[in-house]
Order: structure tokens, then sequence, then C-alpha cells
């Protein structure tokens, strides 16, 4: 009888733009190459356990992404990073492995950071419109979902949002907390609230990083 074990790792560099699917595939070959003997589910077409908390968009950076996966075996935690991260391409890089103690529908919120980017110059006192525009009571955007396009208010879903001038005084960064799931507020939606009056703000260019990961309680999901 073997284990449920989970990994966090980094999605960096060129491996921001490994697809989700893509991405199971290179773990799962990792792991195989590795020497981890996965259990796989029983049936005409066994599959192996395996399962990602949060797709990321492609494009999207990480330091925090976690995977479960089941072992046919008996292994402990302490070693697998570093026998894994020898058979990851680079820009995926696990840092811990562990047993979890909570199912991923725990993850509330996530932590993230970006820079807007302005090919000219950015918008007069950029910072306190998208200060404003954000604490408004009501941010109304249109958002795909599995039943096709709906409108939905990410208001209540947005905490902690600070906007602040790079070093250069030429773009702007950001660092936020969204809602991580039910719903799920994605960084491109806060560009897609950039409409109307506030299309200005509208930035020619943005690149996201995923931070951290938490519960209801914001304690750092385990």
């Amino acid at each position: 009888m073997g284990d449920r074990l989970r990994l966090r790792f980094s999605k960096t560099g060129k491996a921001k733009y490994i697809s989700h699917l893509d991405l199971m595939a290179t773990m799962r070959r990792a792991l195989l190459r590795a020497g981890v003997r996965l259990s796989y589910s029983e049936g005409f077409n066994p599959h192996p356990y395996i399962s990602f908390a949060l797709p990321l968009s492609v494009g999207c950076g990480s330091i925090c992404e976690l995977a479960d996966f089941g072992t046919a075996d008996r292994l402990m935690p302490d070693g697998l990073p570093d026998i894994i991260n020898a058979a990851l391409p680079d820009g995926l890089e696990i840092s811990e492995a562990y047993k979890p103690g909570s199912k991923f529908s725990g993850i509330k919120w996530i932590e993230i950071n970006g820079v807007l980017y302005y090919d000219n110059a950015k918008p007069q006192d950029a910072p306190e419109s998208l200060i404003k525009r954000f604490k408004s009571e009501s941010i109304i955007i249109e958002k795909k979902t599995k039943r096709g396009v709906s409108d939905i208010d990410i208001a209540p879903h947005i905490r902690d949002l600070e906007f602040i001038e790079d070093d250069n005084g030429v773009n702007i960064k950001i660092k936020a907390k969204l809602s991580a799931q039910n719903p799920t507020v994605n960084p491109e939606n806060l560009v897609s609230a950039l409409c109307g009056e506030y299309s200005v703000l509208t930035p020619d260019f943005a690149l996201f990083t995923r931070m951290e990961v938490f519960d209801k309680e914001m304690n750092v999901f385990r």
C-alpha cells in the first residue's frame, strides 16, 4: 500500500508557457523517470493518481504550485525533490515534498505580484487612479465559465491591493490577494476591469506571478 504525497514547486522562466495539460504530462514523466511507482485507477483506461491545486494561466509564473500524487510504494518525502528535479526541465523546480494536511478545496486566497507595462508613458497619477478603480463597491467584468460568458462582480473577492511605480517610474507594480475558488479571480481579470472611463489605465502588457496560497483564515495552505 502506497502513500499520497504533495509537491510544492515553482513554474518560472520558459516553463511559464507550458499549458496545464502539458504540465501534468511533464510531471508524470518526471516522476516515472525518478523511479517513483505511481498508483493507478482501475478499469479499462487506468490513469495515475496525480492532481494539481489550481490551474495556472499560460504565461503566468508561480513559486507556490501544489501537486498531489499517489504512490504504489511507501516513500519518505525527504530527498524526493532533488531526485525529481533532475528529471524536470528548466523552470520547473520542486522545493518540498510532504504528506498533505488538507484537500485542495480548502484553498481560498492566492497572493500575486505583477507588473503593468506601458510602452510609452504610463497614465498620469496611475497608481492613485488604479486604487480608485479597485476600491469601487462594485466591479463588474465579463468572465468565461463552463456555462459560457457571464457577468461577475469581483470587488468582494479582492483584498490587500497595492499599486506602486517601479524604480524607473515607467511601469506599475501590483500586489494583491484574490479569491482562488468559488469564485476564481485571476490576475488577468484585474486588467479586464480597466474598461470604460478607466480604459486609459489598460497596460500594453502585463506579467503576473503567483506568490502564495492561503486557506480562508489566511494561513499558508499546506
